[in-house]
């Protein structure tokens, strides 16, 4: 016999470690059970955060394949329970290594379920969409879906799913990394794969979320990261209005056609801020911390705009996708026709909203240099009525002014009270003076409108 390695032993090391702290923690566990105490949950909590954290550290301390041969070591319960202590960041990785029936049975398990995770499956019925509650592989096999919905899907759920339909869904993490030219294609197998930008404005933020679609077998997939008000909506007309959909392309187009109709909303609401905007900059009198603030919504309307544009240019690429590969019938032909041509009545109120945007824009900020130019003007009007003070007050501030006043006898309080009084008359002159020339410039300018006209 072989003596074991010492990759052996380290295994060997570690699984026991391992299920120490798996025994360990089903001990205390069923000891807290048995006896009735004050606060007994908080108990509870208390020993399962324990022994689960320092079980959490260790996995997180190995290597993928040893926690992979540790799973497959361990009695079905404690492998559920030491699965549920993976990171998240960890779980395709250890999938991956795993042994198949070992993979079957942990994808299958509940792990890592959150709120923003959701699957919803949605077949015919009585010419409605029907939602079916899906929580496991087995709820799938006993429906027919049309359209199978996945928010934010875990890595098991991606792969029960696809495992039990025969296809490989996307992570929706990673659907932003793929080029433009990659978005739209056909597998050999026929698949068909797209990849589009959905419009969000919610919040005060508006973003662009990706979401993957794929025709398998007459049933339409669709993953991404979080929820949309355009599926939502699809969700709600499809369960309502009977025969609004039969089949998976026609849903992939109502959700096309769903995201110009938001496009078009969320346009309506760019029309009116910039309307409220427009009132403000016609107002003759703005400050310059009114001019910030304008220009912050103005930027703002401009950021959603770009992004609408960017959306609706998406979704004609994706619609003309489907036209030009000949994937539809002849009824959803005309639909997809109907979808491009409210595009492209959208392109023409995106490209007004740009001009009206930059006249906004430099309106605004035309008034700012007004302010600008005139704190400058104010600014030359005081150096003008100060600049004949200062000569005097350069003359006065010689010691030959106090000899030659000695010439006069005149003491030298009363010479510089003298001196102090003068120059306020001069400047008082002189502003005075500045006064009368800019009101002669004004009534000259008002006499030539006439002859100019």
């Amino acid at each position: 016999m072989s003596e074991p390695t010492p990759e052996f032993d380290r295994l060997t090391q570690h699984l026991n470690e391992v299920q120490n702290l798996l025994s360990r923690h089903r001990l205390v566990e069923s000891l807290v059970n048995r006896q009735e105490m004050p606060k007994h949950e908080m108990v509870e909590n208390l020993v399962h955060k324990q022994n689960l954290t320092e079980l959490r550290k260790l996995l997180a301390s190995l290597d993928p394949v040893d926690v992979a041969r540790i799973l497959e070591a361990l009695a079905p319960d404690d492998r559920l329970l030491a699965w549920e202590q993976v990171g998240e960041d960890r779980l395709d990785q250890v999938l991956l290594l795993v042994l198949d029936d070992v993979r079957e049975e942990l994808v299958n398990s509940s792990r890592h379920e959150s709120e923003k995770i959701s699957l919803n499956a949605f077949e015919l019925h009585n010419g409605r969409l029907r939602q079916m509650q899906v929580s496991n592989r087995a709820d799938l096999a006993n429906i027919k879906p049309i359209w199978v919905d996945l928010v934010a899907p875990s890595a098991e759920m991606r792969f029960w799913v696809g495992a039990h339909f025969g296809l490989e869904l996307p992570d929706p993490a990673s659907l932003t990394d793929l080029e433009a030219s990659a978005r739209f294609y056909v597998e050999d197998n026929g698949e068909i794969h797209l990849h589009s930008d959905f419009l969000l404005d919610a919040g005060g933020k508006t973003r662009n979320v990706a979401v993957a679609f794929i025709l398998h077998q007459d049933i339409l997939f669709s993953v991404r990261a979080e929820e949309l008000p355009v599926f939502r909506l699809q969700r709600l007309r499809a369960r309502t209005q009977p025969g609004y959909v039969t089949e998976g392309k026609d849903v992939l187009l109502d959700l096309y056609a769903a995201d110009a109709e938001y496009s078009a909303d969320a346009l309506e609401d760019v029309y009116a801020d910039l309307e409220a905007v427009g009132k403000k900059v016609l107002n003759p009198r703005i400050t310059d911390e009114e001019a910030a603030l304008l220009l912050s919504e103005i930027a703002r309307g401009e950021d959603l705009n770009g992004r609408i544009r960017r959306n609706v240019l998406d979704t004609r690429r994706a619609v003309s996708f489907l036209m030009r590969g000949k994937f539809l019938s002849a009824d959803q032909q005309d639909d997809a026709r109907q979808i491009l041509r409210d595009i492209e009545s959208l392109d023409g109120h995106t490209g007004f909203l740009f001009g009206k945007i930059n006249f906004l824009m430099d309106a605004t900020v035309g008034f700012i240099n007004i302010n600008q130019n005139q704190r400058v003007s104010k600014l030359t009007a005081i150096s003008i009525v100060f600049m004949p003070i200062n000569i005097l007050a350069g003359i006065g501030g010689m010691s030959e002014f106090s000899m030659m006043s000695k010439d006069f006898d005149i003491p030298w309080p009363a010479a510089y009270a003298g001196f102090i009084v003068g120059s306020a008359l001069v400047g008082w002159g002189t502003y005075h003076l500045l006064k009368y020339y800019e009101a002669r410039q004004a009534k000259r300018a008002l006499e030539a409108k006439p002859k100019a006209m």
